[in-house]
């Protein structure tokens, strides 16, 4: 027997969305994070893909996530949208914004869409890209329980706090970075102690604030920001546009994303622009500074395999290891 298994990207798509409503979740959410972990696993994002799929799961059972959560948008003002996402996912309610996020940086140059008391949100590049997709600039920030060291610290204060950027090029490409404030993610540290293998130097501090290539001895400790105090402060950049400004839980207040019952609470911060309103030929002067960079300096540009990968991934469909087909499955049997 083979130790993966290999689905066309319907069938994944149909393997997600559907363990997640057997386990409760209503379908409109489901169909979302169902889209974002599709797309998170198809551009080459595994930890927050299929893999972090289980995490969703799990949480729905445990109450950690409010299965028929209904997000709550307002718009204090035009440019403005706030999604109390109700406990349930970030993925539903950006996907009930999107539209009209979309629409009203077009109108006005610019928007922001802000949202809290969600679980985590995934891939956080998934947000900047599909606004990228339609010709916007956009930035993302997200924050979640503290896992990572703040400056002069030994003990978590922040989450891994990512920053996510897309751009459009004029050739349908895209420009997206996604990074951590931290020196590795923490479904990295996780994924390496499920494989009984050390974590490199410099990634994380044990419970006793010491250097540490364990594991687990990482997960029970902090993780470090990259390149020390400049890292660190971009985490605490990002948790106050996360957190600060959204309203949801700080880090340090964000329950468990892996245990109890309570939902962390987090928030997401997103950024659109309108390139069109500011250079009439902005795509056009993109993609020209991203060859010079790429062809005569050996710049590598991020994101611009992206959708390359994703049309291999149509042509070969999505490989899961067995273990992961069989416990997603599982669900769907309950």
């Amino acid at each position: 027997m083979t130790d993966d298994v290999t689905l066309s990207p319907t069938e994944a798509m149909d393997l997600a969305r559907t363990a997640l409503m057997r386990v409760g979740m209503a379908e409109a959410a489901a169909a979302a994070l169902a889209r974002a972990t599709l797309d998170a696993e198809m551009a080459g994002k595994r930890p927050v893909g299929f893999l972090h799929l289980t995490d969703y799961l799990r949480s729905l059972v445990d109450g950690r996530i409010t299965a028929r959560a209904e997000p709550l948008i307002t718009s204090p003002v035009p440019a403005i949208m706030k999604c109390n996402a109700m406990g349930g996912v970030a993925q539903h309610g950006f996907s009930l914004a999107h539209e009209e996020l979309a629409a009203k940086a077009r109108t006005f140059g610019i928007a922001v869409f802000s949202l809290h008391n969600s679980y985590t949100t995934g891939e956080l590049g998934w947000y900047a890209a599909r606004l990228a997709e339609e010709g916007l600039v956009a930035l993302a920030a997200t924050n979640g329980p503290a896992l990572m060291a703040g400056a002069g610290s030994r003990q978590p204060v922040y989450c891994t706090n990512p920053l996510a950027f897309a751009a459009p090029l004029a050739d349908g490409r895209l420009m997206l970075i996604d990074q951590a404030s931290s020196m590795a993610a923490f479904v990295d540290i996780r994924e390496a102690a499920a494989r009984g293998e050390a974590i490199p130097d410099g990634w994380a501090l044990d419970q006793d604030g010491e250097p540490t290539t364990d594991p687990f001895a990482a997960m029970q400790g902090a993780l470090l920001a990259y390149g020390g105090t400049n890292g660190a402060n971009i985490a605490l950049m990002v948790e106050v546009l996360a957190a600060g400004l959204t309203g949801a839980n700080w880090s340090l207040d964000a329950p468990d994303f892996q245990a109890g019952e309570a939902t962390p609470g987090i928030g997401l911060f997103v950024l659109a622009l309108s390139p069109q309103l500011f250079a009439d030929d902005f795509p056009a002067r993109l993609a020209g500074q991203v060859e010079r960079l790429s062809g005569e300096y050996g710049v590598h540009i991020p994101g611009l395999r992206r959708t390359e990968r994703r049309r291999q991934a149509e042509s070969v469909g999505i490989v899961l290891p067995r273990q992961l087909f069989d416990s997603i499955s599982s669900f769907r049997r309950n």
